[in-house]
């Protein structure tokens, strides 16, 4: 299997297809999963002629099952080790929730020439914990009960996590996908659960608004408001107004996982992006649409 070894010694697992002179596309998975994610996202943009890339984060599926240095800021660095060691530039980096957060901190601390765009789909960015400074998080308490069903029986939680929320399963009328369950349980089953418990933190915890700040490039959001494990109000409208050039793509019905579960659609938008063409509403719009998604007292 094609690894790096970070300067700690932990392997990290990597596919890297198409020309290696093409422009690279760098996708970052969520949690608790691996590279497997992309899959769709892998196979049509390699169809379109692009280099793809996708890791599994440290302690996540192929890659070393860490019990240290699970925490953003070493995430990151793997991710510059990464790019260093494939020699990528002008790359797109797309990040789906967990990896969201991965591609605004790597992106706000990339070396010059190394990024031209990137994608936040469904991201935890700017920060997803309820404090006094965030009051309209998510309470600690939820983030409590995710760390006591992963300690306590995570093959069950990851089943409930799949058939439930993340992909809307649990909505009326909508048909749960029995391959796209089994496959989210696969993948989280793969990694460590300590790397994974740990990850908890790093997502709902880690305050990405001063990276979101620091941020050049262009960068579109896409976020759906019926998102049931990232609340739409309390991420993308907050994030977008953070970014130098943000652009907001706002879904009203899609489910949290929507790369897998609406991937024609996502796969166009972030086509569209690169092309330079319009998808969202520019940064500035994005205060009426707070307004709007927030509930009404």
């Amino acid at each position: 299997m094609p690894t790096i070894t970070t300067p700690d010694g932990t392997n990290i697992f990597y596919k890297d297809w198409g020309p290696k002179t093409a422009q690279p596309i760098v996708f970052h998975h969520g949690w608790p999963l691996s590279a497997d994610d992309w899959d769709n996202q892998l196979m049509f943009f390699l169809g379109q002629g692009y280099r793809v890339v996708a890791h599994d984060r440290r302690g996540h599926g192929r890659s070393t099952q860490t019990d240290t240095g699970n925490d953003m800021d070493t995430y990151v660095e793997d991710v510059k080790a990464l790019v260093a060691a494939l020699d990528l530039r002008n790359a797109i980096h797309v990040g789906h929730s967990t990896g969201g957060g991965e591609v605004a901190r790597y992106v706000a601390r990339a070396e010059p020439g190394r990024v031209a765009r990137a994608v936040l789909i469904s991201a935890i960015t700017p920060v997803m914990v309820k404090s006094e400074s965030n009051p309209g998080g998510t309470p600690i308490e939820a983030f409590d009960a995710y760390r006591a069903g992963v300690a306590a029986n995570r093959a069950q939680i990851y089943l409930d996590i799949a058939a439930g929320p993340f992909y809307g399963f649990n909505r009326t009328g909508v048909l749960p996908i029995e391959g796209v369950i089994r496959n989210w349980w696969r993948q989280g089953t793969m990694g460590g659960i300590k790397a994974q418990y740990d990850c908890i933190k790093v997502f709902s915890e880690t305050d990405l608004t001063e990276d979101l700040k620091q941020i050049d490039v262009p960068v579109l959001v896409i976020h759906s408001e019926d998102d049931q494990i990232v609340p739409y109000a309390d991420s993308a409208p907050l994030a977008v107004k953070l970014l130098k050039q943000g652009e907001l793509k706002t879904y009203s019905s899609f489910p949290h996982g929507c790369p897998t579960t609406h991937p024609d659609e996502i796969n166009h938008d972030i086509l569209s992006f690169i092309r330079g063409e319009k998808v969202g509403v520019a940064a500035d719009e994005a205060p009426a649409l707070v307004a709007e998604a927030l509930p009404v007292e």
